[in-house]
């Protein structure tokens, strides 16, 4: 019955405390009114009261398939237009939205917490993010994730497969639809409560919390997708263009004043370095500790008129500066001398570029972080020059690498977890086949792409079967990662590559 999946839902929100007993009621009558059901039998009550309430563990077993059986009867009963992915998740999240709190009341509760302890307001923020199925735990489980050791550290690595596909059908809908700039983009204000559409996703149980950085005022949520622990978004309260300035190291530095155990860094702000969503500002920040800050640093470096900050370049595969001191302020005037000696800088022997044809190519991707009650920022410098041989970038993936690694080298991938696409999954489940059948995979289609890597790396192992064929092939993935952090940074890990790294440091 229907009206059971009903009051199981509405179990799951007293469970999780996302709902109170006062709220039961009102929380009940909401879900009668978008499943369209008029009553509840008292036997059906009747038979809830008896049982107690399950864990959160219990609770958070159980969703996915409560939801299932409601958007099914949903979609049966003439409800959901369609019943793949896209409507489902637009239906489902209705559903859930119904068991969330209002801004207000959410806000109100995390600035009580953080007036405890920062720590606290976060991880009542990230739970209630989880338990609204906002962050959808179940298709996060689904992601394939695992290290790689380098001579640069441990590499993470994820084949991301929480963010579904569009099904045709919605691709088709989405075309056709009605184009609307409300809200302007995925990461605006706007999105706080909307319903959604084919083309947009629904955000009914999304919630954000205001923050002021560098005395502007901006926002603060997770992402839905968390590549890694507690990864939140903070954005612009204002619909505006990504830009890497000094304004840019006050505000990633006032976030990790207000929030100590967190990082944030920003994506740079030119095409091809930088993230993909460009068109707002915003940087992304976490509970988590990438290779990138373990990394040591390999050559002390100062600044003249900066002696009080420590400064040094760090290795990794990439061209990183990092610099620590006390005083946050220190580090901003540092940090934008860097960045406008930068912009300007070119180097023909290194092929470093500040222009060509009036077309910027250097910038930043900044990263902050609190070094127990120090200040540390890391400035990885990028540029993103084009030529014939390099059409998507001479400091971006080469082609060999394409059949691992194709998209933008972003903030996340420069500190050192690959996201990888989904259709590696099933790729790689083909290529291990493949090779322990003998197989030739420049036959198949989907696997030719992947010959020549395959080819270059069996001979290295002398034994290869169905126990270790997918360890192998996860350690390949791991290095082909490593080349392309190698293939991104500007400057590369050889005598000539730091040479020419100094210049450009003593050139400041």
């Amino acid at each position: 019955m229907i009206q059971e999946n009903i009051l199981e839902l509405v179990r799951y929100g007293l469970a999780t405390g996302l709902i109170t007993e006062e709220d039961q009621t009102y929380t009940t009558n909401r879900l009668l009114e978008i499943m369209k059901i008029d009553d509840i039998p008292d036997e059906v009550f009747a038979k809830y009261e008896k049982k107690p309430l399950p864990t959160q563990e219990e609770a958070e077993g159980s969703l996915e398939d409560i939801l299932n059986r409601l958007m099914d009867y949903a979609y049966e009963n003439g409800l959901m237009e369609d019943n793949t992915v896209t409507y489902r998740d637009l239906f489902d999240t209705k559903l859930m939205g119904a068991l969330v709190a209002r801004p207000s009341e959410i806000r109100a509760k995390f600035e009580r917490l953080y007036k405890e302890d920062s720590l606290k307001a976060t991880d009542y923020f990230y739970k209630l993010s989880c338990d609204s199925n906002y962050i959808r735990r179940q298709r996060i489980k689904k992601d394939q994730k695992w290290t790689t050791e380098t001579p640069y550290g441990t590499l993470d690595i994820t084949i991301n497969l929480s963010k579904p596909e569009k099904d045709p059908k919605a691709i088709a809908a989405a075309k056709n639809a009605a184009q609307t700039a409300y809200p302007k983009c995925q990461l605006c204000a706007e999105n706080e409560g909307y319903a959604g559409r084919v083309n947009h996703p629904a955000r009914q149980n999304h919630r954000i919390i205001p923050v002021t950085i560098n005395q502007s005022p901006w926002y603060f949520q997770y992402s839905p997708y968390v590549y890694y622990n507690e990864h939140c978004i903070v954005f612009n309260s204002k619909h505006t263009p990504m830009k890497i300035e000094r304004a840019t190291f006050g505000k990633l530095l006032d976030f990790v004043t207000d929030f100590p155990h967190y990082f944030v860094g920003s994506n740079a702000d030119l095409p091809i370095v930088g993230g993909s969503i460009l068109s707002h500002d915003h940087f992304q920040g976490g509970h988590y500790t990438f290779a990138m800050a373990k990394a040591p640093i390999e050559k002390e470096i100062s600044f003249t008129g900066f002696e009080d900050v420590k400064a040094g370049i760090v290795k990794w595969p990439m061209s990183v500066i990092r610099l620590t001191a006390d005083d946050k302020n220190r580090l901003v005037e540092l940090a934008d001398k860097i960045l406008l000696a930068w912009r300007g800088y070119t180097d023909e022997a290194a092929f470093v570029f500040a222009e060509t044809d009036h077309e910027p190519h250097n910038t930043i991707t900044p990263i902050a972080r609190r070094r127990g009650e120090a200040f540390e920022l890391d400035l990885v410098l990028r540029n993103n020059i084009t030529t014939e041989e390099h059409p998507l970038g001479v400091y971006h993936p080469h082609e060999a690498l394409h059949h691992i690694k194709k998209e933008n080298i972003g903030l996340i991938e420069v500190m050192g977890l690959a996201v990888l696409p989904a259709r590696l999954k099933a790729e790689m489940a083909e290529v291990a086949d493949a090779i322990l059948a003998g197989d030739d995979l420049r036959k198949t289609p989907t696997l030719a792409s992947h010959a020549d890597w395959v080819e270059a790396f069996l001979p290295k192992y002398k034994d290869i079967n169905a126990e270790n064929v997918m360890d192998i092939l996860h350690e390949e993935i791991g290095q082909v990662f490593k080349q392309v952090l190698e293939d991104a940074g500007v400057y590369k890990c050889t005598e000539e590559g730091r040479a020419a790294f100094m210049r450009f440091i003593q050139s400041i």
